[in-house]
């Protein structure tokens, strides 16, 4: 049995598999885990247990504030189809649309326009998906 295929029998990825299949819903997720291959499992598995099993599942924050922090920070990166997935993790996690403009805006002071206007042009297609701005 390979590393892979034993951490996925229980402990932080099962926690995680759960806490990310909450916030980004469980049809991204389940498509997202079918279609890898062998090699991107082990990004899968990463990610599923240092990101959402790990820092997600932490008792310092709520879910609402590390929402509102990763929107900042995919922000600052520049990753607008991160936002997009993550605008839509927000809004489950009971982010406002106001709240989700304020912190875009108070990131676009710190990361730039060019940033910015990114992340905003991502939410905002997002959030017209889902029926929240016009």
């Amino acid at each position: 049995m390979s590393y892979d295929q034993t951490i996925t029998l229980g402990g932080m990825f099962d926690i995680g598999l759960a806490a990310r299949r909450e916030v980004l819903g469980a049809a991204y997720v389940d498509k997202s885990m079918q279609s890898t291959n062998d090699f991107m499992m082990s990004f899968q598995h990463i990610t599923t247990e240092w990101c959402w099993g790990y820092a997600w599942n932490r008792p310092g924050l709520d879910r609402k504030t590390r929402s509102m922090l990763n929107l900042a920070m995919l922000t600052a990166l520049n990753r607008a189809p991160e936002i997009k997935l993550h605008t839509r993790g927000a809004i489950t996690n009971g982010v406002t649309v106001d709240e989700i403009k304020e912190v875009l805006l108070h990131a676009t002071v710190y990361c730039g326009i060019p940033a910015g206007l990114d992340a905003f042009k991502a939410a905002n297609e997002v959030l017209k998906e889902m029926g929240k701005v016009e």
